[in-house]
């Protein structure tokens, strides 16, 4: 027994050295070891996009343990030709749209839209909208992501907040590149007139409707 559970931690040591392909080939060939680095490494980054797809990290965190039983149980189905996080996160997304879909109450995460103002406030208004509580800046997201369709919302927050390319994207989505960049256009397109349409003060909008 000592000596399974030293071979255990060698192999565990060997695993932390190895890439993110190395450990999905080694899942093909039954090696727990491998599954544990990668719970060790993908977790915190899979619970960050999860949650914002959820907006309730503990609907995030059974959604990323369903997550790893999935890869494991279809550990034979990876190709080395796909990306790593790739083919990982649209396991991930996939089921965090399904378990949102299914929800009778449709919470979703304010960080999105906290960044999207960010991005196209004034001083003045960024001030403003520093101010926000937390149940406010749910409101907006609310608001806003309503008029965004389920593909519009993961894409913008597959490109604008995990900043992944539109390849990885379209792969994780299942649709072209091309197909990506008009989603994303269009989610920025609706945010944006939404924005400025409900709530000009945060979108460093000024008295006569002008930016």
């Amino acid at each position: 027994m000592p000596h399974l559970i030293y071979s255990r931690k060698q192999q565990q040591a060997a695993w932390s050295e190895a890439d993110d392909r190395e450990l999905l080939q080694a899942l093909k060939g039954d090696d727990e070891t491998a599954l544990d680095e990668l719970i060790q490494r993908k977790t915190g980054p899979l619970l960050q996009l999860t949650n914002r797809i959820l907006g309730d990290l503990e609907e995030a965190r059974d959604v990323v343990q369903v997550t790893f039983l999935r890869l494991w149980e279809n550990r034979l189905k990876y190709d080395t030709r796909w990306s790593p996080n790739t083919w990982i996160y649209r396991i991930a997304s996939n089921l965090a749209i399904d378990h949102l879909r299914s929800r009778q109450c449709r919470e979703r995460s304010a960080e999105p839209v906290r960044i999207y103002l960010r991005k196209v406030a004034d001083n003045h208004a960024a001030s403003a909208m520093a101010r926000l509580g937390e149940s406010e800046v749910m409101g907006i997201f609310r608001e806003l992501a309503g008029e965004l369709t389920e593909k519009q919302r993961l894409v913008f927050l597959l490109r604008e907040v995990e900043e992944l390319s539109s390849q990885e994207v379209g792969a994780i989505v299942g649709c072209r590149e091309s197909t990506v960049r008009n989603h994303l256009f269009n989610a920025r397109k609706i945010l944006r007139a939404e924005l400025v349409r409900r709530y000009p003060e945060y979108a460093g909008v000024n008295g006569r409707g002008e930016s």
